[in-house]
């Protein structure tokens, strides 16, 4: 079979990228042909996505690829969660709602203390965050009830990208099941949800399976980008579905870290699981690809460090990420811990402040320079990791001995070595282009040049080097996840 060449678009939290892949000859590679910022945009104290700016440039980078040859197909993946709404003459309705908007604050709590989240995780298998779709689109409800009157379809950010590229509406599996509006066991949306918070049930698009094709370039688009009429491929549309389906393992005692600006940490099943001990430990169940559920806890992540880089720019102090990470390695080891989960970290702002606000509510020692706040947040997400692979382990029952480590996070090294410290797990780091790589192969599975899942990630096994970390310091990482565990607990208790 000759060549297949694909085009991946992948919305980050920070920036986007077009990439080219090309399958064939036992290998899978990739040429990033297009890379832009994503920059929300404040509107009237509101952040929204920039999406008018983000459909120009996902055009140019469909140019860009179609200028180097044929494609033969383009799959859109962004994060979760966030939608828009399409009116009478299928209008997109003002601009979409940002998840680290404040329009849903406080709704999880209302909705938890009226209806219990016994009934909210019965119906969905889905973690509690605040920021979910559910809580989104009844704040929208409360707040903004005229355009959800007005509304005729909801879709997903990635779906509503994929609408203005073919004109057709649909919702990808692995994204719908994101929303906490999303049955796993009924494999539809959850009437019990839409009847009990008076939400509409009839805006909701039809769900589809990752890897099927939605339909072609509509007209004006073939014609501005000079792509022709490319087929349009629904990949896993949650960028963290297409990160995990280019996880390279094998075998089952394996488990993933998508390392970005979020930490995703799972394992893969065949099955959604919804127990009680699921729920305490605030688990979710996401769809993935070919039949698989996702089990994973969304884990704040490398946010943490974004926000201080931020920062202290603002402040006249302009730090790469290498530079952090090299600042931190000369810091001292495990002086200053926080919980990455803590809700103050949530919001964008000055994030040292609220680090070191942290480190002296739990009795701690202030950070004093950049390299010892870098170094707390890295120790701390190593730490954090552990503490939800145990889990992991006691809700499955399985053993899980090797930590696979995708996206960009994983060129962290040194958050790589404090991992595998902290964790006791051999750490295998990479491919970096995870989502990239995962949503290339969904596309070449639709075509039938990849037999199946598995071929696929013994694909990628073959097409990139995986950097490994052996665990180290054992005795220090051990008396130092005590310390972790007590503050968890205290700031919980607080």
């Amino acid at each position: 079979m000759a060549k297949l060449r694909l085009l991946a678009v992948d919305l980050g939290a920070e920036s986007g990228r077009a990439v080219v892949g090309s399958v064939g000859d036992g290998q899978l590679t990739m040429e990033e042909v297009h890379r832009f910022p994503n920059r929300p945009v404040r509107l009237f104290g509101h952040l929204h996505w920039n999406w008018l700016e983000l459909f120009h440039e996902i055009q140019a980078g469909i140019g860009k690829a179609a200028a180097g040859g044929t494609l033969a197909s383009i799959g859109i993946d962004t994060w979760a969660v966030d939608f828009g709404l399409l009116g009478p003459g299928d209008v997109v309705l003002g601009a979409p709602f940002h998840y680290r908007d404040r329009l849903a604050e406080g709704v999880m709590e209302r909705v938890l203390e009226e209806v219990g989240a016994d009934f909210v995780f019965g119906e969905t298998g889905i973690q509690f965050l605040p920021f979910n779709t559910l809580y989104q689109l009844i704040a929208l409800a409360q707040h903004r009830a005229r355009q959800l009157e007005m509304a005729r379809t909801l879709l997903m950010m990635g779906e509503l990208f994929t609408y203005l590229l073919t004109g057709e509406k649909a919702a990808e599996f692995t994204n719908a099941t994101t929303t906490q509006l999303f049955n796993p066991q009924a494999m539809t949306w959850s009437e019990a949800l839409f009847r009990r918070f008076g939400l509409p049930l009839e805006i909701m698009p039809r769900v589809v399976q990752p890897g099927t094709v939605i339909g072609r370039l509509v007209p004006s688009v073939a014609g501005e980008t000079g792509a022709g009429r490319v087929p349009v491929v629904l990949p896993a549309v949650h960028d963290t579905g297409s990160a995990v389906a280019a996880v390279p393992g094998a075998g089952d005692d394996w488990c993933y870290l998508s390392s970005g600006t979020w930490s995703l940490l799972g394992v893969e099943v065949t099955a959604p699981l919804i127990t009680p001990a699921v729920q305490q430990y605030n688990f979710t169940n996401e769809g993935g690809v070919a039949g698989t559920f996702r089990l994973l806890k969304n884990v704040m992540g490398l946010w943490i460090v974004q926000e201080c880089r931020r920062y202290w720019a603002a402040q006249g102090e302009e730090f790469t990420y290498d530079e952090l990470t090299h600042l931190a390695a000369g810091a001292p080891a495990l002086r200053t811990l926080i919980d990455p989960d803590d809700r103050r970290f949530l919001a964008p702002g000055d994030m040292p402040r609220k680090i070191a606000a942290f480190a002296r509510e739990t009795g701690q020692p202030e950070p004093e320079t950049v390299g010892e706040y870098v170094r707390c947040v890295l120790e701390s997400l190593a730490l954090k990791y552990r503490m939800v692979i145990e889990q992991l382990e006691e809700v499955t029952g399985r053993p899980l001995r090797v930590l696979h480590v995708v996206g960009g996070g994983s060129r962290n090294k040194l958050l790589n070595r404090f991992t595998a410290g902290a964790t006791g797990r051999h750490v295998l780091a990479g491919p970096v282009e995870a989502t990239a790589m995962g949503n290339l192969a969904v596309q070449a599975i639709a075509h039938g040049a990849l037999g199946d899942l598995g071929e696929a990630r013994s694909l990628i096994r073959r097409s990139v080097a995986l950097e490994e970390s052996a665990p180290a310091d054992r005795a220090l990482w051990d008396d130092a996840y005590g310390r972790f565990l007590e503050l968890v607990a205290r700031a919980a208790a607080s």
